[in-house]
């Protein structure tokens, strides 16, 4: 492998660039274990962690259809992902228009993996458990859109059509060596596009189609408990190391800058979100800084390892500011009941992200420099904006297709009106978080 090659895929985090300059092929003791507990960290996100975020956001009738939702999509996806989501998003496609936006069936039900087979400095299996947990998280952030109307079997039936022809081949166009990378030279380190557009694309095509709540805008809708989903964010931000530092895939100092930013652009996105909450409505809000620091992680997703401190700082501030105006001001234009706004945190977030990281990165601004084929910031500034409108478009087109699909299989994706109001953890799964209820 060539220095243009080995470059690349550092700048992708698909080989950490220690073990690649120095032409390791030796399994890394300390990179492997390294990785393996940010894989543990990316599961923590998902289960408990957006499991009580977004539990605790909605009413207490549909605490537990949250968790259940949580669980069962991160099940599904990482047994699709074991099936053939791996070896699609990356394996190598003998055709170079295919390879594109896929990979091949190589690697179907993990074939030819073993304890012995590397991928690099890591055992093979701890990068497909790393990347699965990547998948099942994605999957998991989609259901708080249409929170408390969504019938579980047309969910179901979405979450599986999304992740064949969404998740997989823009995980194969941005990481594994297809078209957003080779065409584009995008930057996206951890998922601001592959994770963050996608999902929040997904879910506000889900809003549309399961419609508003009974009552949305007259009827109260409060949170039933934000001390669960204080709860929920702190674990997300512990986790959301592992996430980041992870993707660099060997423990050096591009996963330290990529630690060090998830601790600085959070915390910015939280205060410049409760100031201008503050400012505007008069209050500040523990939901508003819950938001901001939720905000503040997705916007540096795609940025922690390509900017410097000070650009993940600005980063963080912008991204506090303008998710605060995708929930409330966006939302508004969008005409859409985003139940938990999905869109508004992580498709807005996401944007911001991806677009500022081909800012950000500019050497002048005290960050890493431009991607393989750009030489200017207006040159990685056009591939970072190409990345997000491709993966706006292909998400969107997926999504539209899946829950159309669904619509017509499953009689609509909407549960009744009656089960809606009994709550869908009493109808859809016959139980109660709460027995006082």
């Amino acid at each position: 492998m060539d220095r243009k090659s080995i470059k690349s895929l550092c700048a992708l985090g698909v080989l950490s660039s220690a073990s690649a300059l120095a032409g390791e092929t030796e399994l890394s003791t300390v990179d492997n274990s390294f990785v393996m507990i940010c894989t543990a960290l990316v599961i923590l996100m998902s289960i408990p962690g957006i499991g009580l975020f977004y539990g605790g956001l909605v009413r207490a009738k549909n605490m537990l259809s949250v968790l259940a939702q949580s669980l069962v999509i991160f099940s599904l996806l990482f047994v699709l992902w074991a099936i053939y989501g791996y070896s699609l998003s990356f394996g190598t496609n003998e055709s170079e228009l295919v390879n594109s936006f896929l990979g091949n069936f190589d690697k179907f039900l993990m074939k030819g993996i073993t304890p012995d087979t590397l991928r690099d400095s890591l055992s093979d299996l701890t990068f497909f458990s790393f990347q699965g947990a990547f998948a099942c998280i994605t999957g998991c952030l989609i259901i708080g859109s249409f929170a408390e109307r969504i019938k579980f079997s047309a969910l179901l039936f979405v979450i599986v059509v999304w992740f064949t022809f969404s998740y997989v081949p823009l995980c194969h166009m941005v990481w594994g060596g297809g078209y957003i990378d080779s065409s584009w030279h995008a930057y996206d380190f951890a998922g601001g596009t592959v994770v963050h557009i996608n999902a929040a694309v997904c879910a506000l095509v889900g809003a549309y189609f399961a419609g508003k709540r009974i009552g949305f805008g007259r009827e109260n809708m409060t949170p039933h408990s934000l001390v669960m989903t204080m709860i929920g964010v702190a674990l997300l931000w512990v986790g959301w190391f592992g996430f980041n530092a992870g993707s660099e895939l060997a423990a050096d100092g591009t996963a330290a800058l990529a630690f060090a930013n998830t601790c600085v652009a959070p915390a910015a996105a939280a205060l410049s979100w409760t100031a201008a909450e503050w400012l505007l409505m008069k209050r500040p809000s523990l939901l508003g800084a819950c938001s901001g620091a939720v905000a503040g992680l997705v916007a540096i997703t795609p940025a922690c390892a390509f900017v410097g401190i000070g650009g993940a700082l600005i980063i963080g501030l912008v991204s506090g500011v303008i998710c605060l105006w995708g929930i409330h001001g966006l939302k508004k234009l969008l005409r859409v009941d985003d139940a938990l706004d999905v869109f508004g945190v992580h498709g807005v977030g996401g944007i911001t992200g991806a677009l500022l990281t081909g800012i950000f990165c500019a050497p002048s601004l005290g960050g890493m420099g431009y991607n393989e084929g750009w030489e200017t910031m207006m040159g990685q500034f056009t591939g970072q904006f190409a990345s997000v409108v491709i993966s706006v478009l292909w998400a969107g087109i997926v999504s539209f297709v899946a829950f159309a699909l669904a619509g017509k299989i499953f009689g609509g994706v909407r549960v009744s009106l009656d089960e809606e109001r009994e709550g869908l953890d009493l109808t859809t799964h016959g139980e109660r978080a709460y027995n006082f209820m």
